[in-house]
């Protein structure tokens, strides 16, 4: 996780949400010995809370969940009626004016909060190689690639540049200013699919990701003319991965993981020389919103506890699992309660949050409006992970609050949604804010080890998503949503 320095790093993370990310994948601590020698034992404190009337109602909403399409219902028409919605554009627009008419027919308090947003669009990208060793006259080799988000263009002609390959910042800053001018910088970081397989996926994206975001500028400080990375996914399908990049005033783009072995390996002989063509465009800020219904509680309407998901996604694919299933499931949750005329004593609002993939522009403006209610949130959940089979949640709250919710993950126990991870950092961009107020803040965590096949490419779209997993999902945010707004106390902080 070397980087230029620390505090670029933290605020690098901290804008595109993946420190949150990474916490959820810490190693597991191992078990103290005495925890198996014993069945489990509710506290009176746990008995206080939760007693077998909230038990028995925990467990319906997690019996009908798991037999409810509603969450699956809403993200097909997300993905497929709607399509990619990044922020700034009309999809993103038509998404929050169809989530806000969903939740209103739920009987939902809506609320469409207006956020600037940035527009950004894509445009032509192509890239050959046209020198290189071994070359037969007169050919050229095609390059796939991508532009990163915020990427500047290329004159309509392209740019022709010399390719130098570097394997990370160091390498780079011992080039000097003098070998890198003029040329095209390809970062090839590669990431790490044995930590990905093995259940710490977010660990190498994060330690991929830090040259998407932060390369280009680094390589246009030493006089680049473009910026290029290996795209951040571990899976070889010939796929360039997008995302966000600092703005860097240069052309920035990710090529598939294939092409950067093969210009890396045509480096390595001798002089390659590209043709790049990248036509973006900063557009004008646009008005975005973020969606917010209020399931009114019962007894203290004034609580307020979040489940959430981000509504904009990249415009490659359509943002299935990146992540209209999260605000599938969210909306879910406030279904779930309505169909069994289930009125928590708090109320639940579900969110539908707009440009975590450009900014947080949505999030950062809900942290300064709601600032003054936020010793009133006593819970937020967010699922940005992904849809794949929820093995529990990445909190942020302090152990005495943690250790209360266990009766919650027995309820889950029947499909395994039981793990609760503790973070050092918000385990959700778009809830950073809250959780950084004290606000006790839990993330959905997925089997992640196939979320970085698809995730920021052309192939993020619906039939990544696993109907039977998706229920899950809902089930597991529903039934701790239901729980942190009917639990006899809030949650200590």
């Amino acid at each position: 996780m070397t980087r230029l320095g620390t505090y670029s790093f933290r605020l690098l993370l901290a804008v595109v949400g993946i420190v949150p990310l990474l916490a959820g994948q810490n190693p597991q601590s191992k078990p103290a010995q005495t925890s198996w020698g014993a069945a489990p034992q509710m506290s009176p404190l746990q008995q206080e809370n939760f007693p077998p009337s909230l038990l028995e109602e925990l467990s319906a909403i997690k019996a009908a969940a798991l037999g409810d399409d509603y969450a699956y219902r809403q993200l097909e028409h997300l993905t497929e009626n709607i399509g990619p919605r990044p922020s700034g554009s009309r999809q993103a627009k038509a998404a929050a004016e169809y989530v806000g008419a969903e939740l209103r027919k739920l009987g939902l308090e809506v609320q469409l909060e207006e956020v600037k947003v940035p527009h950004w669009v894509r445009g032509e990208e192509k890239a050959e190689l046209v020198e290189y060793p071994g070359q037969a006259p007169e050919t050229t080799q095609k390059i796939v690639l991508t532009a990163l988000g915020g990427s500047t263009s290329t004159e309509a002609g392209g740019v022709t540049a010399d390719v130098v390959v570097v394997n990370n910042f160091d390498e780079l800053q011992a080039m000097g200013r003098e070998k890198v001018s003029g040329k095209i910088v390809l970062f090839n970081e590669v990431f790490d699919k044995r930590k990905s397989a093995a259940g710490l996926a977010f660990v190498a994206y994060g330690e991929a990701v830090r040259y998407r975001g932060a390369g280009p500028k680094v390589a246009a400080e030493q006089g680049a003319v473009a910026a290029l990375v290996r795209s951040v996914g571990d899976a070889d399908f010939r796929l360039p991965h997008t995302g966000w990049s600092a703005p860097a005033g240069i052309p920035a783009g990710a090529v598939a993981a294939e092409d950067a072995d093969l210009i890396a390996h045509l480096a390595a002989e001798g002089k390659v020389r590209m043709h790049l063509t990248l036509t973006p465009e900063k557009l004008p800020d646009e008005t975005g919103y973020n969606v917010i219904g209020d399931l009114k509680g019962s007894e203290h309407p004034e609580q307020i506890v979040v489940v959430s998901g981000h509504l904009d996604s990249w415009d490659l694919g359509t943002g299935a699992i990146d992540d209209g299933a999260g605000v599938a499931v969210a909306m879910e949750a406030a279904e779930i309660l309505q169909k069994l005329r289930l009125r928590p004593k708090r109320t639940l609002r579900v969110i539908a949050w707009m440009d975590e993939e450009s900014g947080g522009a949505g999030s950062q403006k809900y942290g300064k409006d709601h600032a003054a209610e936020f010793p009133d949130h006593v819970g937020a959940i967010e699922s940005d992970a992904g849809a794949a089979h929820p093995l529990g949640f990445d909190i942020k709250m302090s152990a005495q609050a943690a250790e209360l919710l266990h009766p919650v993950l027995d309820v889950l126990q029947s499909f395994g949604a039981t793990a609760m991870q503790p973070s050092s950092y918000p385990p959700g961009a778009d809830i950073a804010g809250m959780s950084t107020a004290g606000v006790p803040a839990l993330g959905l965590m997925q089997d992640g080890r196939t979320y970085f096949h698809y995730h920021h490419t052309a192939a993020d779209t619906l039939d990544k998503v696993d109907p039977d997993e998706l229920q899950e999902n809902a089930a597991a945010m529903a039934v701790m949503g239901y729980a942190l707004a009917s639990m006899k106390d809030a949650l200590p902080r």
